[in-house]
């Protein structure tokens, strides 16, 4: 009988969050470009930064992981740690930005 968490397994575990958390991060681009200008000055883009960050240092090294078959389960946890800081970062964004 085959183990339920199998190192194959939690590879594509690991694998499924960080497309989830990569394209997570590729929609914020279109969110963020329909946030009203509110003063005209920009500064909406500046939330790219600290997404960009939690991409490099949760997903990247995710999916280097995964694509070397090696530590699944730290894949995974990184993974899962990523989307647990978009939802954080992304509520605090969302109540900052402005409204229509």
């Amino acid at each position: 009988m085959k183990p339920p968490f199998d190192s194959r397994s939690v590879r594509k575990f690991a694998l499924a969050i960080a497309a989830i958390g990569t394209f997570f991060w590729l929609y914020t681009f279109y969110a963020i470009s329909r946030v009203p200008l509110g003063d005209g000055t920009g500064f909406q883009w500046l939330a790219v930064f600290p997404l960009g960050f939690i991409l490099a240092g949760f997903f990247l090294p995710a999916w280097f992981l995964v694509a070397i078959g090696r530590l699944p389960r730290v894949a995974a946890v990184l993974g899962t740690a990523g989307l647990i800081a978009f939802g954080i970062v992304w509520l605090q964004l969302l109540a900052e930005f402005p409204k229509r």
